[in-house]
């Protein structure tokens, strides 16, 4: 019998990793909610490095601490790649794999809680679909993130993801439409589209369309989309179509590509398809099309073999592709993956040079933002005092505009090197 003064909670989820796994945990807090699980800790993983699987660990052992009688429920990349360890830890009720936890049966408690069977993790190298799941987005109603892709083909020697995500599978043009739309219809002004390795959307469908006719195709067909946004894609992999399309004022003018590395040899040592020059080239024709287009980018520091003439190309291909947003990955070996196995630098080079390269991003940031100092722009406010300008620029208010989920106008009055500071105009 329940015991009424202490009513069943709604289980707590904790992401760890992409933006990508928000999303599916999202979807699977509403599986959950409608199976009837109550009072357990959902922890949904990333393996995308060494740290990240340590990381993972710790959250699983804090998260026993804080909840001593709540069941503790693994899942996410980590868990997928290696479910044992996980399953040997005490702490640990459930092993559940990447395509099982998005499955609503999964979260029924009866077959989830009962029972011996520790890990519930398939071959995700089996799985050849994936399906399309709906949420009411995850930020407001400012921004909704719908899914078209999952799994990785490529295999990239410092990435294990492809092995925790599996191969590539793209949900079906009209499901990814009919979701956007009902987005749209329940209030959402954005709608970004993210995945695994978006630019490969298509590439397992019956035609083989890219991911540019999947973008044309959702402009048409729910004109009442106010913005469409495209999250990281392959810089090597934008079709005609997609590069066409970016003069549309309705899609987001900001793109976040995964660059990796400024230099030809640790591309190649890395297995990336893209040369340093097709990096600048794909910029300066993305501008041409689109010339207030801002770039964000993934680079890694110190991957093995990396010199110091190899780091200064990194360090230049932020000016020479006009990046202003930068994520900077300090390398640290994945075990299971190719670069593991190559010579390693000095940890101690390894964080000198992302420290630097970072302080490289925050000057393209602050030269980025003060561009934007004395104009009048239109912001979407996200919550509270805070939003986001077309190009992903962060803008704090000087006061709350209480209108989250839809765009005011308001003039720029400073930067401070990580944000615009925006007053409310009529």
């Amino acid at each position: 019998m329940s015991d009424p003064t202490h009513p069943p909670a709604a289980p707590q989820v904790i992401t760890l990793g992409c933006r990508l796994n928000s999303y599916e945990s999202e979807v699977m807090r509403g599986h959950a909610a409608e199976a009837g699980l109550t009072d357990a800790v959902i922890i949904n993983t990333c393996a995308v490095t060494a740290e990240a699987m340590r990381s993972a660990r710790q959250t699983i052992r804090r998260a026993a601490r804080d909840n001593p009688e709540a069941p503790i429920l693994v899942t996410g990349c980590a868990a997928q790649i290696d479910p044992d360890m996980f399953a040997k830890m005490p702490e640990v009720t459930r092993v559940i794999g990447n395509h099982e936890k998005m499955q609503a049966d999964t979260w029924r408690p009866a077959d989830l809680l009962g029972g011996h069977e520790k890990v519930r993790v398939n071959d995700i190298m089996s799985v050849q679909e994936t399906a399309a799941h709906l949420i009411d987005g995850m930020e407001g109603r400012a921004r909704a993130y719908v899914q078209v892709q999952n799994g990785c083909d490529h295999r990239c020697t410092f990435c294990i993801i492809p092995y925790g995500r599996g191969n590539s599978r793209s949900v079906p043009a009209g499901e990814v439409v009919s979701q956007v739309r009902r987005l749209v219809e329940t209030g959402h002004y954005e709608v970004v589209l993210t995945g695994v390795d978006l630019t490969s959307w298509g590439a397992d469908l019956p035609g083989t369309p890219q991911l540019g006719n999947l973008v044309q195709r959702i402009l048409k067909l729910v004109p009442d989309l106010k913005q469409l946004r495209i999250s990281s894609i392959d810089a090597i992999e934008i079709d005609d179509a997609l590069m066409e399309t970016m003069a549309d004022p309705r899609l987001a003018p900001f793109m976040h590509l995964s660059l990796q590395h400024g230099d030809n040899l640790i591309l190649k040592r890395m297995k990336r398809r893209h040369s340093r020059a097709e990096a600048i080239a794909l910029t300066d024709r993305l501008r041409a099309v689109r010339p207030d287009m801002a770039f964000g980018a993934d680079i890694i520091a110190g991957f093995p073999t990396e010199t110091e003439a190899h780091f200064e190309n990194s360090v230049r291909l932020v000016e020479e592709c006009g990046l202003s947003f930068l994520h900077v990955f300090p390398y640290s070996p994945r075990p299971g993956t190719p670069a593991a196995r190559m010579p390693q630098l000095d940890k101690a080079v390894v964080r000198a040079r992302a420290a630097r390269l970072r302080e490289v991003g925050e000057a393209a940031l602050a030269r980025h933002l003060t561009n934007y100092e004395g104009r009048i722009v239109e912001a979407l406010v996200e919550r509270g005092r805070s939003a986001r300008l077309p190009d992903f620029t962060p803008v704090r208010f000087e006061r709350d505009p209480g209108d989250a989920g839809r765009p005011v106008r308001a003039r720029i009055v400073r930067q401070d090197g990580k944000q615009l500071i925006g007053a409310l105009t009529a």
